[in-house]
């Protein structure tokens, strides 16, 4: 019969047949490798083997063939075992049910005489070991690290730091044998042990600290690059954890630095410089300064990843040597504008780390002059750019990037704002350039800004008191621009529009220094009725402000012949308002309906203002203008607006002889406050729907009836609490701390609890019958035992005289609400346990139809 090797199985996948019909090709092929798996003859089943690895490799499960994969890795055939050993990595699991039979067979290829056999098994065993068999096969793998073949001693060592992650155990046995091959006389073995360390070191370094001289020797001698860069990563490792290695690495590290052409042993160099603290020390700052020059290097190369990982470290060194990274701004300016996103974001990274008080100015304008086009440089310069000298934008050259993603130009606007503002605007020597640099923002970002910038203007605009006329003058132009009211997608600065709600706050909180009528008309603009309702409300709170700045100028300087004029000006504002009257939101509607009839009051003052007369009395009364006009100014400008920062309360000093810690109310007062509280409480907890008017009864106590309580004699306060307890005592409904019992047992300060209603019993049907018990009186035991006794089921006579309480003493003392849990039956009748007993005897003649015998007291006793 013909058989298709793997060959044949991959030309078959291959072909046009087979990827008409995937599934049906792959279906026979397994159908055929069931069949061949199960034959007798090695070579078949080791091709089918292989064939099934390759199906595994394509996502196609193989775990049903792991005991023949066991039986293929058992071979004596070398490329039957390999295959057998390349299935069993390929499809064991830590869950694999055969797997406890691999571990003689690994143990018989370690100790074969064929080095093959020994690395497949090694290699087997590396990637499917389990804690099971790293303590199985440990011991068996310490010999190979000292086989004769450098091949095999590689591969053991390697080996074993996968049975030691399994097994942890076997590296506080063997650690001697493992630092034995430091000294291996192959260099691939000594790499491997260094790996093997290296990687052990991550999780407890302070294990390995004894390796140090060993180490040392390898950095100062090795010349293999590879091995140099393991015992540089391990000393980073070890130095954090002993001080003295910082002194002892700085010369070797520096000479390596400088001299050595491969860029990886130089940046694992850097590297551990950075993590193991070795910026130190008297040669501390000269190792720093060869690090910075040789990653300033790596920012002019025009590999990507030699960048990346400069400005990484560059980022590491800033907080210890922030002067150094300093020098070469201008290369990692340069790394905002590369096209990689992941270089321009470790560039912001960097530079907002590293920016201070004399190079703020010069990164902000790079960084605006990478957000910019020419559109937008042409509109922003012309509003902003009023500011003498100090414009932000006067050196930003013109630079389209239309690759700038909106998330990006989100980071760089947030940072621009953190590096001005960050630790109380330290880094800020002029305000009037940073209000400048906002309004450019607002142009530039693209993005949804508007609420950060907005926050910006009025906490400098309100902290700052000389810039309030420049912050005036800028908001007015912003809120010139038609550009923030156009309401479409495309407009380019619609992202920034909310930063028009703090210019017309600063305006109408300030804009009476300036004309304050040229900002109403520009607040009341029909172009207003595009914005938000938040921002509309604002314009029109502003506008109320500057018409009552407006009104309170004219009184300084009023004539007669100003009246007309005030006339038209409301009128047109009247006019103006109809719009924000009609709006859909309650807010803008309530503060232009205000603002209406604030100037409709003050319209018709106007109407009915008379000049004065001549006479001594009428100028004493009436002044020379309109009182109408000082009607606004007083209701927004009482109080001067200051800054207040969020720790101010801590700034304010405790005055002098005032005492914190100090008790408020006396102790007695106190104890006296509590006893009176307790004495209501005691007074009324009989009486529970009562308890919330105890509540307010008590709430309504004054401090004046605390003091008088708190001055009562000591014997009345003691006459309370004994009547108090007495209370407590015959309350059935208390339940009192074991500590409060009384030591002795009273019995006639028991309390009786009543059992009325509890037991619903039939009606008298015979004229023997009892009655129902209700324990009304207490009587002795002897008049208990000789009363008769009513059995469950008897009929009760109504006319026979009561029967005394039956109930057990235990029953007595306990609580209602405990003697409601329990069986009310059995608490009741259960007088003596032999009167249920023969009770229990008549259950056969109920069954029958007899009536119960009545036991007498006699029959009950006896």
């Amino acid at each position: 019969m013909y058989e298709r090797d793997l060959q044949d199985l991959i030309r078959g996948l291959r072909s046009d047949a087979a990827k008409r019909n995937e599934e049906k090709f792959i279906s026979s092929v397994i159908d055929e490798i069931r069949r061949e798996i199960t034959s007798e003859d090695m070579q078949v089943k080791g091709g089918a083997i292989c064939k099934l690895t390759y199906l595994d490799m394509l996502g196609y499960d193989m775990s049903w063939a792991s005991f023949h994969v066991v039986e293929v890795m058992a071979s004596s055939h070398v490329h039957l075992k390999a295959g057998g050993y390349l299935a069993a990595v390929q499809s064991f699991t830590q869950d694999t049910d055969v797997l406890m039979l691999t571990t003689n067979l690994i143990k018989k290829d370690l100790s074969s005489a064929t080095p093959a056999e020994i690395a497949l098994s090694l290699d087997c065993l590396s990637q499917i070991v389990t804690p099971h068999l790293a303590r199985d096969i440990a011991q068996d793998l310490i010999p190979m690290l000292n086989h004769s073949r450098p091949m095999i001693r590689k591969r053991a060592v390697l080996t074993m730091y996968r049975i030691i992650q399994q097994y942890p155990e076997v590296l506080d046995i063997n650690i001697n044998r493992l630092c034995e091959k430091l000294q291996d006389p192959d260099i691939g073995v000594i790499s491997a042990t260094i790996n093997l360390f290296c990687e052990l070191a991550r999780q407890d370094p302070q294990r390995f600290l004894p390796l140090a001289p060993f180490l040392f020797g390898l950095l100062t001698s090795a010349s293999n690059n590879w091995m140099l860069i393991k015992v540089v990563k391990l000393f980073g490792a070890l130095a954090p954890h002993e001080p003295r290695l910082v002194k002892k690495l700085q010369p070797p590290l520096m000479d390596l630095i400088s001299n050595t052409p491969a860029v990886s042993l130089i940046y694992e160099c850097v590297h551990t410089c950075i993590v193991g603290h070795l910026f130190q020390g008297h040669h501390g700052y000269t190792l720093a300064k060869t690090c910075v020059n040789k990653l300033a290097s790596f920012l002019l190369d025009p590999d990507q990843n030699l960048k990346y990982i400069a400005l990484l470290s560059l980022a590491k060194i800033v907080p210890e040597y922030p002067q150094l990274v300093a020098e070469h701004q201008q290369a990692i300016l340069q790394s905002t504008g590369d096209i990689d996103i992941s270089i321009r974001i470790r560039a912001l990274d960097l530079i907002s780390m590293m920016v201070s008080r004399d190079t703020l100015q010069q990164v902000v304008q790079h960084l605006l002059s990478g957000l910019a086009s020419q559109t937008q440089l042409a509109g922003a310069a012309s509003y902003s750019g009023s500011h003498v000298g100090n414009t932000a934008l006067e050196t930003i050259t013109l630079n389209t990037r239309s690759f700038l993603s909106p998330a990006y130009r989100m980071d760089v606007s947030k940072r621009i704002i953190e590096m001005c503002s960050r630790d109380g605007y330290a880094n800020v020597d002029s305000f009037e350039w940073y209000l400048s640099v906002l309004v450019d923002l607002s142009y530039v970002a693209l993005v949804d800004v508007g609420q950060e910038i907005g926050d910006e203007l009025i906490s400098v605009a309100v902290r700052v008191t000389s810039t309030r006329p420049y912050a005036v003058n800028l908001m007015t132009k912003l809120l010139a621009d038609s550009a923030f009211y156009e309401n479409t997608p495309g407009a380019y600065i619609n992202g920034c529009v909310r930063a028009l709600r703090a210019a017309a706050w600063i305006c109408g909180e300030f804009g009476g220094m300036s004309n304050p009528l040229d900002i109403v008309n520009l607040l009341l603009q029909s172009q207003c009725s595009r914005l938000q309702s938040d921002i509309k409300a604002v314009f029109l709170q502003s506008a109320i402000k500057l018409i009552g700045h407006w009104m309170s100028s004219l009184i300084k300087s009023w004539t007669p012949d100003l009246l007309q004029v005030v006339r038209d000006e409301i009128t047109s504002i009247l006019t103006k308002c109809e719009i924000f009257i009609m709006d859909i939101d309650t807010e803008v509607q309530e503060r232009a309906a205000a603002l209406t009839q604030l100037l409709a009051f003050i319209r018709i003052d106007l109407t009915n203002y008379r000049l004065p007369g001549t006479s001594e009395h009428e100028i004493s009364e009436n002044p020379d203008f309109p009182k109408g006009l000082c009607l606004i100014q007083p209701l927004f400008q009482a109080y001067a607006l200051d800054g207040m920062g969020p720790e101010a309360q801590e700034n304010v000093h405790i005055p002098p002889g005032f005492d914190l810690d100090l008790t408020i109310l006396p102790e007695d007062v106190g104890l006296s406050l509590t006893g009176s509280i307790e004495n209501e409480l005691g007074r009324t907890s009989k009486n529970k729907p009562n308890r919330h008017k105890t509540k307010k009864k008590l709430q309504s106590m004054g401090f004046l009836d605390t003091v008088a309580n708190s001055l009562e004699a000591e014997h009345d306060r003691e006459v309370k609490r004994l009547q108090r307890l007495a209370n407590i005592r015959n309350d059935p409904y208390y339940l009192a701390e074991p500590s409060n019992r009384p030591a002795g047992d009273d019995i006639n300060s028991i309390p009786v609890v009543r059992l009325e209603g509890l037991l619903d019993v039939p009606d008298a049907s015979t004229a023997n019958s009892r009655q129902v018990i209700t324990p009304n009186k207490q009587v002795s035991q002897a008049t208990m035992m000789s009363s008769p006794v009513v059995q469950p089921g008897d009929a009760v006579d109504q006319n026979a005289s009561p029967v005394p309480q039956t109930a057990s003493r235990t029953a007595e003392t306990q609580p209602l609400h405990v003697l409601r849990s329990k069986k009310v039956r059995k608490s009741t009748f259960d007088v003596n346990s032999s009167i249920y007993s023969r009770a229990q005897g008549s259950k056969e003649k109920r069954k029958r139809g007899h009536a119960p015998k009545l036991l007498s007291a006699q029959e009950g006793t006896t």
